[in-house]
């Protein structure tokens, strides 16, 4: 990864936006889109890599699979220490059903998005997670019933400031 921050363009934040979308495009069909040849879609593509800006996955679609059992858990630490605020972050990076953890301000220390294959899966994923541990002081879980939306797109550009009135 390069030490520099990555300076984008405009041809990047259009190119990002697709790709985004569907990485899937071939680079004839991104170069056509942002008004580029493929192979300078290519060098950015790389440019991306490089920098950490852009690793590719396949995302499934969780209502397609029988069995995936989503939920949502709030978590309030036990003590405020930066030990165990540590050793709780290793154990969510670890822990393939964390699907994603965010630190919060307020009452909840983290939100949990987890995934498993049953409720009774998930039952046990949270007594790992969460009760054997012992330093978390409470969480709160709600499963997921219906993915209204399930998006992963970034912005890239920074939102425009408004003007103050004189």
């Amino acid at each position: 990864m390069a030490a520099t921050p990555l300076t984008l363009d405009e041809f990047d934040h259009r190119l990002l936006d697709l790709m985004q979308r569907d990485a899937s495009r071939t680079l004839t069909s991104l170069g056509d889109a942002v008004g580029l040849s493929p192979s300078a879609v290519q060098r950015r593509i790389t440019r991306y890599r490089r920098h950490g800006l852009l690793r590719e996955v396949a995302v499934l679609d969780p209502n397609a699979l029988p069995a995936t059992t989503l939920a949502t858990v709030w978590v309030a630490m036990e003590r405020d220490t930066l030990r165990l605020h540590t050793a709780f972050r290793a154990r969510m990076r670890a822990a393939t059903e964390v699907q994603q953890c965010y630190a919060l301000a307020g009452e909840w220390d983290y939100l949990v998005i987890l995934v498993a294959s049953s409720v009774a899966h998930y039952r046990e994923v949270a007594e790992r997670l969460f009760v054997d541990e012992g330093n978390v002081r409470r969480y709160e879980t709600r499963l997921v019933f219906d993915t209204v939306k399930l998006g992963l797109n970034l912005p890239t550009r920074q939102s425009p400031r408004r003007r103050r009135k004189a």
